[in-house]
């Protein structure tokens, strides 16, 4: 049995909290699990969003297993939510399931660049409500019998797919840091680029999100 030390009570909460945001847009959804020294990072992709969202949480003691020396496995989403214990600030981890394509495909561990032009937060939650409420009203315009799914995603694709200020990074990144609980009042939001991949971090987690037509450039595909 695998199990997970975390640092504290409170990194076992917002572990939990992160699962939970992850499930609420998809009840089976997978993460991926890797672990090394004191440091454990947990993947998900909301299909909402179409983005990759990273959470970070630190351990208590280096992660050993045996012989290995980290961990590298992805596992339903549900099911670790289970295992967390918040008092005892540990997680035992689930066995592995056939992970879905975008598991094999993460952004680089290095190589991040700072990319300028990011809004403050104030004005990156006042850009999610306004895009928000324009979505409402544009599909509240649209006839009863043309409400169709095909034509709700062509409004949703012309306004999350729209640049944040005079950066690269589309406004469905933002709306996905938000809706999972990584922007909040404090802490200062940064945008990274490296080839291929935006990476907007913030103190809660982090929303990365390949750049269009760049191909398969700068990516890590798993063992």
């Amino acid at each position: 049995m695998t199990v997970l030390h975390l640092a504290d009570e409170g990194e076992a909460a917002d572990l939990a909290a992160f699962l939970s945001r992850l499930l609420h847009y998809d009840r089976g959804a997978a993460v991926r699990l890797q672990a090394a020294g004191t440091a454990l990072a947990v993947f998900g992709r909301p299909p909402s969003f179409e983005v990759l969202a990273i959470r970070a949480a630190r351990l208590a003691k280096p992660y050993e297993n045996g012989l290995d020396a980290g961990l590298d496995r992805t596992v339903s989403a549900g099911e670790l939510l289970e295992a967390v214990d918040e008092s005892a600030a540990t997680a035992v981890v689930p066995d592995a399931v056939t992970g879905p394509p975008w598991a094999g495909v993460l952004p680089p561990r290095g190589g991040w660049t700072p990319e300028p032009g990011l809004p403050a937060p104030d004005a990156l939650r006042a850009m999610v409500g306004a895009a928000v409420a324009e979505f409402r009203a544009r599909t509240e315009e649209l006839a009863p019998d043309l409400r169709t799914r095909a034509a709700l995603d062509r409004i949703g694709r012309d306004i999350w797919s729209r640049a944040v200020g005079d950066t690269p990074l589309p406004v469905r990144a933002v709306h996905a840091a938000q809706s999972l609980g990584f922007l909040r009042a404090t802490g200062e939001p940064a945008l990274f680029s490296a080839a291929a991949w935006l990476r907007l971090r913030t103190p809660y987690g982090s929303i990365a999100v390949r750049r269009a037509g760049l191909g398969s450039l700068g990516v890590s595909v798993s063992r």
